[in-house]
């Protein structure tokens, strides 16, 4: 007897396929898991609290104002979707793994002089492992999330990932730690959609969010103030120092390295006549071990080898070979060519021509005709000029 195979690739009927959603309370996953409660799939919505009341705590106590994402608001518009359309759902209180995990790791990255992204870390340590494991209990055949990322199944019935059909709302970079195993479990129903295409859907469904705006900072940072938050989770953090160019001059003075980026312009803090033509200066290295600023002309920002450590592939990597790739060093960019080196002596990459602003602490993911094959966390940056 032939056995239908269901569009969550699962050999059951629906209605027979229990579908943990994972519901941020946003309209992208309220689309999600009203279509597959439409379609007949036992569906269990679940929130993950991460702050109490909107609120992150700090280990020394002090609340973190959240703007976006997993509390109040959008915890109640996840569970009142849930409630109009009949099915379940959960709030799960995981603030602790969230705050040691994520809040916590980004501050200290900033303290190292690094440019984390704590969405992936989010990704990487809290709903992709332990929300995982909430789904597996519950009994559930597959979890799926409200992500713009497509999930196929190659020829050899692997399954991999591919960027989004909508290249703006592409969220392939900040999946990239996603491991064979994870992805096996998860589904992606938007991948193919566009934004819009999912809000005349929001519409259709009567989605109470249907209009909700879509988040766009980093949920525990308010008004992209990074520093003020860094300094409530780590009150020592800002100590003043230099601010030195290149040269060897000290041109300033600061109030703390988690205040600049590297590739920062503006708001640098140094008066006019330090370069020649008062041609601008740009924030070039950053070095915490003796609390320095340095400062340079953008020509000195200049990078074309990438360092890697901390890496998640999703190919066979047994190979001294280098690989042609496109790499995303930041959310927004345009895949950009260059080659994968994978070896004993660790993890490069080469781009094919300079790039200016890399940072340590950004992610770097790799593509191969739009394919996923994974990527790494940036530890240090090079140029090499022959």
């Amino acid at each position: 007897m032939n056995k239908e195979i269901n569009n969550m690739g699962i050999v059951k009927p629906p209605s027979q396929t229990r579908v943990v959603v994972a519901m941020s309370g946003g309209v992208d996953s309220s689309v999600c898991a009203a279509l597959l409660h439409e379609e007949g799939y036992d569906v269990v919505g679940v929130t993950l609290q991460l702050y109490d009341h909107g609120e992150a705590t700090s280990p020394s106590s002090t609340p973190v104002k959240s703007k976006t994402c997993c509390a109040g608001q959008d915890i109640y518009d996840a569970k009142r979707v849930a409630e109009d359309l009949g099915f379940p759902h959960y709030v799960l209180n995981y603030e602790s793994n969230f705050r040691e995990s994520v809040i916590d790791d980004f501050a200290d990255s900033y303290i190292r002089g690094e440019t984390p992204i704590p969405c992936v870390k989010c990704n990487q340590t809290v709903k992709f492992h332990d929300l995982l494991k909430v789904a597996h209990d519950l009994g559930a055949d597959c979890m799926a999330t409200g992500h713009y990322i497509q999930r196929l199944i190659d020829e050899n019935g692997k399954a991999y990932l591919k960027r989004a059909h909508d290249a703006g709302k592409d969220q392939s970079y900040f999946l990239f730690a996603t491991t064979q195993e994870q992805l096996n479990f998860l589904r992606f129903p938007l991948g193919g959609w566009s934004k819009d295409v999912t809000r005349k859907e929001a519409d259709r469904l009567g989605l109470l969010n249907a209009d909700k705006p879509d988040s766009q900072d980093i949920c525990f940072v308010p008004d992209g103030d990074y520093a003020k938050i860094v300094k409530k989770i780590r009150p020592d953090a800002a100590k003043s120092g230099d601010i030195v160019h290149i040269d060897g001059r000290i041109v300033g003075n600061h109030e703390g390295i988690i205040h600049y980026t590297i590739g920062q312009r503006r708001g640098i803090g140094i008066g006019g006549g330090v370069s020649e033509n008062n041609e601008p200066l740009y924030v070039i290295e950053l070095r915490p071990d003796y609390n320095e600023v340095i400062v340079g002309p953008k020509e000195a920002l200049a990078r074309n080898i990438l360092h890697l450590q901390d890496c998640n592939w999703l190919l066979d990597t047994n190979t001294d070979k280098p690989i042609k790739i496109d790499l995303k060093f930041r959310s927004v960019m345009n895949p950009t060519p260059a080659t994968l080196h994978i070896g004993n002596e660790g993890t490069k990459i080469h781009l094919d021509s300079p790039h200016y602003g890399i940072a340590a602490g950004q992610a770097a993911v790799c593509y191969v005709n739009d394919r996923v094959i994974g990527g790494g966390w940036i530890i240090r940056t090079s140029l090499k000029t022959n």
